[in-house]
């Protein structure tokens, strides 16, 4: 996967125009949201356009927001195949808009192998952050990009399923899908 990361606060250039679309599969309904340069944010189960705004706000606040099935047929194409089981990894651009800390967490939830889940304390270790495990919680919750950078993969250390920007139920859904129901 390419991923192009910028700390927050950094200038966004070329990226006055975001577009969006409704991924909406079987049970699945969500929005996806890309720059130019790539996917940007992926929205929670069942919510609403509400949700974009409101993220935009804080993280794109000069932006547009224009709604361009075709900008965003690449993403759909592969996250149809995720949702059909046909694939495990996804390999379009995003781009992400994090402090370090935050990048460094999410770059290491791309490390979760496909059916794996690790634990709050395992990410915070991996970092090099031992005791920043409230702060890795912080982070994996701030992540605009659930399913491609797999937060939902984090679970809590005594195996019970916790936090999750989408939902428990999606984070249970996604689990189900990748066929790790011992953690459910």
């Amino acid at each position: 996967m390419v991923t192009e990361c910028k700390i927050k606060g950094e200038e966004l250039m070329g990226q006055s125009i975001l577009y969006y679309d409704k991924f909406q599969k079987q049970k699945w309904s969500f929005y996806i949201v890309a720059t130019e340069e790539g996917l940007c944010y992926v929205g929670s189960q069942n919510r609403g356009i509400d949700e974009v705004e409101s993220w935009m706000k804080k993280s794109y606040p000069h932006a547009t927001l224009t709604q361009n099935s075709m900008k965003l047929k690449e993403y759909v194409v592969q996250l149809e195949q995720y949702v059909n089981g046909e694939r495990k990894q996804f390999d379009f651009p995003i781009t992400s808009d994090g402090t370090p800390f935050q990048l460094a967490v999410w770059k290491e939830l791309q490390n979760i192998p496909y059916g794996q889940t690790r634990s709050y304390s395992e990410i915070a270790t991996a970092i090099n952050k031992p005791k920043a495990v409230r702060a890795v919680g912080s982070a994996i919750g701030a992540n605009p990009l659930t399913i491609i950078v797999p937060c939902h993969r984090v679970i809590s250390k005594s195996g019970k399923l916790s936090g999750f920007r989408g939902g428990i139920e999606m984070k249970k859904m996604l689990l189900e899908l990748e066929n790790n129901e011992k953690t459910i």
